[in-house]
Formats: C-alpha cells, structure tokens, sequence
C-alpha cells in the first residue's frame, strides 16, 4: 500500500450529502474482485449519459479535476450498503484523500484498509475549502502534522486515530500490519508448542497438524 504522508494537490469541489455507495460505484460493478478498473464506473450515473457514454460534464471529468488527488464532499459520505468496491473506484480514480463534515463509519474503515485518508472538518471549514477547490487552488493535506493547509497559509488542524495514522504514513495495510508483529506471533507460536505440543506433531516438522491425532 502507497504510504501518505504529505500530500498537495488541487480538490475537487463535490458537496452533495448523503451520497451513498450505490451512487460511487452501482452494484451491478460488484462481480470483481480486483481492486483496479472500477473508476471508470464510479459515480456512473453523475458522468454517463442514457447511452452510456461518457459526457465529459461532471466535476470529476472537467479539467483540473479530473487529474485530482483530493476529493470535497457533503455530509455523511459512503452510507449505505458496506461495500470495499467503493473506495476501491474512489482510489482507482486517483484520489488519495477525501475532505468532509462526516462519513459513515464502515466506509471510513474501508477507505484506511486500501491508503485513502478521510479527513472529518467542521462545515464551514470544508465550505472554504470548496471555494479553494472551485477557485482550483491548490491545498495540502500533513497526515503527520495532521493539519489541511491552503495556499494563502490557513491551516485546519484534523483529528485521526493513532493506528490508522501508523498505517497510513507506513503503507500498511491489515496484512502488513500483523507482520509487523512478527516477534509476538513468534513467542505466542512457542508458547503454544509448549502448552499444545499435539498440534506440532507432523512429520518431525513444526507446522500444526491439519487433524486428527497425534
């Protein structure tokens, strides 16, 4: 997973609320299990038209927007069905990071799991920050620092949780995360020998046996 630490870059300007997983990628998309290709179906009903073209006139496919790394949004983002493919499209679409009052907490969760940052301001913050992103001037999102800053020097400090920022500014995700922990699984794997040595028993190797007796 891409590590964030710093990021600059200019947003795209979408504030409609209560936008839900269906609307960023429909559900007749959920068939794959690859975490690549779905942003061109994300917010499908907002970009193509009845003939299922691309029309070109959504924020998200108007230049500057459309080479974008951060994305405004409205209140209570990502509710709605519980779906990974949601942030899989956001970030297949090249946003790194998403800027808003609030979030339904599933997607907050699945956004971590694949390297997007959510940031949660108050309302007004976020409005300045679409005027920024309508005004196509750039901001700068310090996960560190944990601060957003705009190009005339206004800094809005966010709050994070300290395990999603280690896995974040690391690139880790939940797999790199327990390998990490390597030296803990290393003694609970001992320990266990000891305490079920049954479970050692295969071929003179120290794998657990898959059944059955010793």
């Amino acid at each position: 997973m891409q590590a964030f630490t710093t990021l600059t870059s200019i947003a795209t300007p979408f504030p409609n609320v209560n936008v839900d997983t269906d609307i960023i990628v429909p559900a007749r998309h959920l068939k794959t299990i690859k975490r690549t290709g779905l942003g061109r179906f994300a917010f499908e009903s907002l970009r193509y038209g009845a003939d299922g073209a691309l029309h070109g006139e959504a924020v998200f496919d108007r230049a500057p927007y459309n080479t974008a790394e951060i994305l405004l949004t409205g209140a209570n983002f990502g509710c709605g069905s519980s779906r990974e493919h949601a942030p899989w499209a956001i970030r297949d679409m090249g946003y790194r990071a998403i800027i808003g009052p609030s979030f339904a907490d599933i997607f907050a969760g699945n956004c971590v799991k694949n390297g997007i940052l959510t940031v949660v301001l108050p309302q007004d913050q976020v409005d300045a920050l679409m005027a920024e992103g309508d005004a196509a001037r750039p901001v700068t999102i310090d996960l560190p620092a944990q601060e957003v800053r705009t190009q005339g020097g206004v800094v809005y400090p966010f709050d994070y949780t300290a395990e999603h920022k280690r896995m974040l500014v690391e690139g880790l995700d939940e797999i790199g995360q327990t390998l990490t922990r390597e030296e803990a699984i290393s003694a609970f794997e001992e320990k266990q020998k000891h305490m079920l040595p049954w479970l050692y028993r295969h071929h003179g190797t120290s794998r657990p046996a898959s059944g059955g007796t010793a």
